[in-house]
């Protein structure tokens, strides 16, 4: 059971980032994935491993940054994570800095906004008391 919803949990993730990175791309013109689904879905699943493996080392070894700038630091450590998947992805391409920057802002805020619907959905009551 355990093994079931770890695997449930690592699908909505990359299904999340697949959402994400879809609108970064119709969001910002240099943010492109050449419009081929598979390449948006290994960026997806590239970008959650990137976001596993490095992210919390890289997030260790700046944290008096990230402890000074209140936390904002922890959009510039997004958007190399972003950039290090679209070096990663062939096909997946990101134009710039700011590009980058714009892109791991909206990535974060759909996933934000994804988990935050995921969460209101289950702990919704499945059926509600009438009172008699």
């Amino acid at each position: 059971m355990l093994i079931r919803g770890v695997l449930a949990h690592m699908l909505i993730a990359w299904l999340s980032n697949c959402v994400a990175l879809l609108v970064a791309a119709a969001v910002i013109p240099a943010i492109g994935y050449e419009k081929d689904l598979g390449t948006l879905l290994l960026a997806g699943l590239i970008l959650g491993v990137v976001n596993v493996l490095v992210r919390p080392w890289i997030i260790l070894f700046t944290l008096p940054a990230v402890i000074l700038s209140l936390g904002v630091f922890l959009l510039a450590i997004n958007a190399l994570m972003l950039w290090l998947t679209s070096k990663l992805v062939s096909g997946f391409t990101i134009g710039g800095f700011w590009s980058t920057l714009g892109g791991a802002a909206i990535v974060w805020l759909v996933n934000a906004a994804l988990r935050r619907a995921q969460r209101s959905s289950r702990t919704e009551p499945e059926y509600r008391w009438e009172r008699g």
